[in-house]
Order: C-alpha cells, then sequence, then structure tokens
C-alpha cells in the first residue's frame, strides 16, 4: 500500500476526523476500535482486532479439532482470516473476508449453506458445505468461526463442536 499524507486539523476534544475515502479503503467502520501508537513525534492509528491476540491458540484449536474430525476449520477477525486448517488452509489464511461474509458477522446470526457457491475470501468461491457462526465478545461481534466440508454434509456433532469453539474464543476475548 502506497503511503498517503493528509493534513487535518484537531478540534478542542482532541479529535481528528479520517477521510471516508481512507476509512473506506482499510474497512475501519464507525464504532471500530483503533489502537495509537506514539514513537518519538509519529502517532500511528491501527486497526484493533481482539482476536488478534487469540491467533496461536485459535490455530492450535482449528489444527487439533481438523485432525479429528478431517473438516476444514477457518476462523476470522472482522478483517481477516487468522486461522486456518486442513486441505485449503493456504487458499483462505490471512486473507481478507468478502462482504458475504462481512454481513453474515455483523448480522449475527448463524449461517448453514448446503452445495452453493459461496465466498468466504475476497478471491476464492467454492461450492462447499458451509456452517458459519458468529464470533460475539462483549456483546460485539469480533469474528466468526466456519465449518467447511468440501465433500459430505456437516453432521449435528459437528454443528455443535464449531457453535463451541465460536463461544469459546468470545468468552476468551472477553477475558
Amino acid at each position: 500500500m502506497k503511503t498517503t499524507g493528509v493534513v487535518r486539523r484537531i478540534d478542542d476534544l482532541g479529535r481528528i476526523v479520517i477521510p471516508k475515502e481512507i476509512r473506506r479503503t482499510l474497512r475501519i467502520h464507525d464504532g471500530e476500535s483503533l489502537e495509537i501508537f506514539v514513537d518519538n513525534e509519529i502517532i500511528t492509528l491501527k486497526k484493533y482486532s481482539s482476536l488478534n491476540e487469540l491467533a496461536n491458540v485459535s490455530k492450535i484449536l482449528v489444527e487439533s479439532i481438523n485432525k479429528e474430525i478431517n473438516k476444514d476449520i477457518i476462523i476470522t477477525d472482522r478483517d481477516n482470516v487468522i486461522a486456518a486448517s486442513g486441505v485449503n488452509k493456504k487458499k483462505y489464511m490471512g486473507k481478507n473476508i468478502s462482504s458475504y461474509l462481512e454481513n453474515v458477522i455483523n448480522d449475527r446470526k448463524s449461517v448453514r449453506i448446503f452445495n452453493e457457491k459461496v465466498k468466504i475470501v475476497d478471491d476464492v468461491e467454492e461450492d462447499c458445505n458451509y456452517i458459519i457462526y458468529p464470533i460475539i465478545a462483549n456483546g460485539d461481534a469480533v469474528g466468526s468461526a466456519i465449518i467447511v466440508s468440501l465433500e459430505n454434509n456437516i453432521s449435528e456433532s459437528e454443528e455443535k463442536l464449531i457453535k463451541i469453539v465460536a463461544e469459546f474464543l468470545g468468552k476468551h476475548v472477553e477475558e
């Protein structure tokens, strides 16, 4: 991404307006948290993802589940895939989530998709079986837990498992 500089005034409450075009490009939405870093005379703003702190735990969790049930598991925050397991791990890992998945997360409802083409990330559209559960922490939708099956249907116990993963990560973020 190229470096962009914009001059803005600080109001009497210490607020700075980030231009809409920059927010759209960086996918920053109203009410989203930003981290503020100070280094000498440089102030840096960075999108904050509470799930990023759990990336290592998420990776271990999805690998363990995949080993036992042989289904792909994907964990996302509100912007990117932070953990993935299974045969399609490389297709998903670190990629930006699609606008479809962003809407599912914002709706805060689980979604079951069987034998349909769905875009989980921007550049991958696959005809699979999916179950998506939003990860909720402190009342905010912070990401999603997804189980993917390329061939078989997803059983009721596997659906419960992905729901438990979403609830576990949500509770872990709250701590």
